[in-house]
């Protein structure tokens, strides 16, 4: 069995889902592994990663509005505000959704479903640079 990593660092735009499954892809295709298991983690608590879908954006925007009405921005509900409104939001966000994602390997590439796509869930307001790690094994 081999076994592979790597870090990728995106730069989000705020508040909304980026696709990352082009990049992920191509790595693992460079592996050259023809059958194992990819496991995505992102290093971050005010971020995560989702599988979601990737044809239609009302999609990413549905999901991203439904978390802004799910945790509000409102200081008064929050103790932690070290980094402004949005700070506690986003660990809460972050704590209901996933920070690790594990996708098979099958013929050298991911086996993602025909409208599935590998997403980084920025819960912040503003940018921020983020760091997902990887790790691959398999034969």
């Amino acid at each position: 069995m081999k076994q592979f990593s790597h870090s990728i660092t995106f730069q989000t735009t705020g508040s909304s889902l980026l696709n990352v499954t082009g990049p992920i892809r191509s790595w693992v295709r460079e592996q050259g592994l023809s059958e194992g298991l990819l496991t995505i983690f992102i290093r971050h608590t005010s971020a995560s990663l989702t599988i979601q879908e990737n044809a239609d954006p009302d999609v990413l925007f549905d999901l991203n509005n439904f978390f802004r009405k799910l945790v509000p921005e409102d200081r008064r509900l929050y103790r932690h505000n070290a980094e402004g409104p949005d700070d506690m939001p986003a660990h809460i966000k972050s704590a209901l959704t996933q920070t690790q994602l594990s996708v098979p390997i099958s013929g050298s590439d991911m086996m993602l479903g025909t409208w599935q796509g590998i997403y980084v869930f920025e819960h912040r307001a503003h940018a921020h640079k983020r760091t997902i790690s990887l790790h691959l094994m398999g034969e």
